[in-house]
């Protein structure tokens, strides 16, 4: 493994450490926030951001990029966190977690299909064992799983719309362009498509609420999870491939249920542990699978 590749793995290691704990911001925003506002808040923040970081405009790249950069804020912006936290008032927390936990299986099958990759039996192999680990850490303390179509559908199609959003920004990490300004432009384009939903279920108001935790948590979320996380995982999608780096999205219920246990004191129990260990060797094993030739 070059430099060059190790830099790639340790900015996919960090961003996924840090969405793997955004949920206690966002459970605590909940509180006094729609979805829309908490989503459109943090990604304006992050937006914000990015141009305090690279204050350099990027013009206009021609009809074909612009496709592509709109198409990425749709996806990956607009309708994954938009879709992602509707399921989770429709259907259970347990189902949601396990379904999102697919998006590395969507992208291997999208990215095999546009780059013409075959498929092996090892990433397989590893993505079976990553979700009877997740599965054994969301349905730890559940006796039944229950169907919520609209809830599970929703979660299904925000794992798909990732995938597509991972192969996109491979594509438009070909285009020669700073990171940076990749997912700024990617951001404003995310958040023009959240206009809409915001003429539904927004209402400045109740900003009035804002204290100095729910400020903390804006912050983290708008130039930690958005802004820098997005900025990485784009730099490592670029370096290792969609399939290679999507395959740390395993690691998250692992992150959260060790979080959990240091911020919120929930217990980890033995069959917790016993499921992080599946899914951490079940990552292990698809990690090394795409070893030639990468996506």
């Amino acid at each position: 493994m070059d430099k060059k590749e190790s830099t790639g793995h340790i900015l996919a290691l960090v961003t996924i450490f840090i969405w793997g704990t955004t949920f206690i911001s966002t459970k605590i925003l909940l509180n006094d926030f729609s979805p829309i506002e908490i989503l459109f808040t943090r990604f304006l923040l992050g937006f914000f951001a990015l141009w305090a970081i690279y204050p350099h405009a990027l013009k206009f790249c021609g009809r074909y990029r612009e496709i592509y950069f709109a198409l990425a804020g749709l996806s990956g912006v607009t309708l994954y966190f938009l879709f992602e936290n509707i399921a989770l008032c429709f259907s259970y927390a347990s189902n949601v977690g396990i379904i999102m936990s697919t998006s590395p299986f969507f992208t291997a099958v999208l990215a095999s299909f546009v780059f013409k990759e075959r498929l092996k039996k090892r990433f397989m192999f590893g993505f079976l064992l990553a979700m009877i680990g997740i599965g054994l850490i969301n349905f730890n303390g559940v006796s039944i799983l229950k169907l919520n179509p609209i809830g599970d559908f929703l979660a299904l199609s925000a794992s798909f719309l990732w995938a597509v959003y991972s192969i996109l920004m491979k594509r438009i990490g070909g285009f020669g362009i700073p990171t940076v300004q990749v997912t700024r432009r990617t951001f404003f384009y995310g958040l023009l498509f959240m206009v809409p939903v915001m003429l539904i279920d927004f209402h400045p108001n109740d900003y009035k609420l804002l204290d100095a935790v729910d400020i903390f948590n804006f912050l983290y979320l708008g130039f930690g999870a958005s802004a820098i996380c997005f900025s990485s995982w784009n730099k490592a999608l670029k370096i290792l491939g969609a399939v290679k780096v999507n395959g740390y999205i395993y690691a998250i219920p692992v992150i959260t249920v060790i979080t959990s246990s240091l911020i919120l004191k929930e217990n980890i129990t033995y069959l917790a542990w016993a499921g992080m260990v599946f899914t951490i060797f079940g990552l292990f094993i698809s990690e090394h699978d795409f070893s030639k030739k990468e996506i």
